[in-house]
Formats: structure tokens, sequence, C-alpha cells
């Protein structure tokens, strides 16, 4: 069993927290994945809110 770095988990906890508005129980009982998953799309749309803010073309 690998051991997940406490430094990675807490920016994955904080990142999700601040924009999700979830409280610190919900997120730990996220499975690995699942947390990932939330990640990577809370990214994309922020990915995608930024470009629209920048002058993208809005796609």
């Amino acid at each position: 069993m690998t051991r997940y770095a406490a430094a990675t988990l807490w920016r994955e906890i904080t990142y999700l927290a601040y924009h999700l508005h979830w409280g610190l129980d919900q997120l730990l009982d996220l499975e690995h994945g699942d947390r990932i998953t939330l990640l990577e799309e809370v990214s994309t749309l922020n990915e995608r809110f930024w470009q629209g803010i920048g002058g993208g073309n809005g796609e």
C-alpha cells in the first residue's frame, strides 16, 4: 500500500472545500478516485471561466 502525502491530501481537500463549499468530513469520506475526478472537473470549470474572463472565444 502506498502512503498518500498528507500535504497533497490537504491541498486537494482545501481546493475542493474552497470551490464546492463542502465540509471536511464530506470531503474526507470521498474515495480517492472520486476526489481526483472532482479535482479535474472543478479545474476544468475554472479554466473555462478564466478563459471567458480573459477574452477567450466563449466556447
